[in-house]
């Protein structure tokens, strides 16, 4: 067989549209190719999975080697793809069965020892292979093999076959070996028995007033603007904002969750905690909306269900400023591009701190939103 068909998944914004890993290997002068609007990423991957292969103990077939992510119009980024890659060549050249390879879906990145580093993006991953009807209950369901870093946040996703590898060794012998104790095994989510751990309100002495204007604007999903001189304790009831909120359901968590996998920022330890973001007054308007190419998530989607607080308001660019009002108003952000288009959940609270003043010269503090303005003692 000189052909070998595996599946896997690209990121575009929150989406992780399928892609189908077309290895061929065909004779000629050696040679590796990958097409299919590769990034820089994707082609340094024949490297990494060459280097792999040899350190492994496998043999890297001296023919010409065709790589197709499939669709071809799909950019395709990062390191994620080295794992269907090698596996592709070995299966290609008949050095693994290539019988199973249907049945299951691929990520992760190789190191050049053959190790599976973690990839960016396994939560958005497996809920989009769960949510495309890959693994309908009355079949056999596809199994999701990922990196071992990335099998807890894979696993909140319900019903979902992870199977976590630590290298390609790992991978391969689960499809050449019929024992059970050299087979990958399922991943699941260990449940946190523990409630969120958050910065206690009652570290605040006094501000009684302010205490009870958090407490509305909590209850109400109200903004939130603090005015007063530096040392009267704006930034520290911010930080304490998280904790008065109400505990958060599993699909706003999975949402969170997987928002925060599309930049590697999740942990297990983070499921259900209410992010709270607090970006420097000389942050971007897109370092705050999102942006690049492709397209990223920014400060307001990365606060998604939680927090976003702007100390030193009057600091921050006008324009910056300014493109808060759509994502305040609808809860999403649309970043566009001229190639292509991403959306990003963006439904937060917003937590703003100003001093009256460049000098500093008052002896009050003011806490207003939309329904409480209160004065209260510095």
């Amino acid at each position: 067989m000189t052909l070998a068909v595996l599946k896997s998944r690209a990121l575009a914004g929150m989406q992780a549209p399928a892609v189908t890993v077309e290895v061929h290997l065909a004779n000629g002068l050696p040679s590796f190719t990958i097409v299919g609007l590769p990034e820089t990423e994707v082609k340094e991957s024949k490297d990494r999975v060459r280097a792999a292969l040899q350190n492994a103990r496998f043999e890297f077939p001296s023919r010409r080697i065709t790589v197709n992510l499939a669709p071809a119009d799909l950019p395709k980024e990062s390191g994620r793809f080295d794992l269907p890659i090698a596996l592709g060549i070995l299966a290609a050249s008949g050095q693994i069965p290539a019988d199973e390879l249907d049945d299951y879906e691929f990520a992760g990145e190789l190191s050049l020892s053959g190790e599976l580093r973690p990839i960016r993006g396994a939560l958005a991953m497996t809920f989009a292979m769960t949510a495309s009807g890959a693994t309908p209950s009355t079949a056999k369901s596809r199994a999701f093999i990922l990196p071992q870093a990335n099998a807890d946040e894979a696993a909140l996703v319900t019903d979902a076959r992870i199977l976590p590898a630590d290298s390609l060794l790992q991978v391969c012998a689960h499809f050449t070996s019929k024992q059970a104790e050299t087979r990958l095994s399922r991943h699941a989510a260990e449940p946190r028995r523990r409630p969120p751990s958050y910065l206690d309100f009652s570290d605040v002495k006094g501000q009684l007033q302010a205490k009870r204007a958090l407490e509305v604007a909590a209850a109400g999903g109200h903004s939130v603007l603090l005015m007063g001189p530096p040392g009267t304790g704006k930034s520290m009831l911010a930080a304490r904002f998280p904790g008065i909120l109400p505990p958060m359901s599993d699909c706003d968590a999975l949402e969170s969750a997987a928002v925060q996998s599309l930049t590697s920022g999740f942990s297990g330890a983070k499921w259900k905690v209410r992010p709270y973001r607090a970006p420097h007054h000389t942050a971007s308007a897109v370092a705050l909306v999102g942006g690049g190419s492709p397209p990223r998530p920014g400060e307001i989607s990365l606060a998604h269900r939680g927090v976003l607080f702007l100390d030193e308001l009057p600091q921050f660019d006008r324009r910056v400023l300014e493109v808060l009002r759509e994502p305040l108003e609808c809860g999403r952000i649309t970043i566009s591009r001229a190639a292509r288009q991403a959306d990003f959940p963006a439904q937060f609270q917003l937590i703003a701190a100003m001093n009256p003043c460049f000098c500093g010269a008052t002896n009050k503090l003011f806490t207003t939103n939309r329904v409480v303005r209160s004065e209260l003692l510095s």
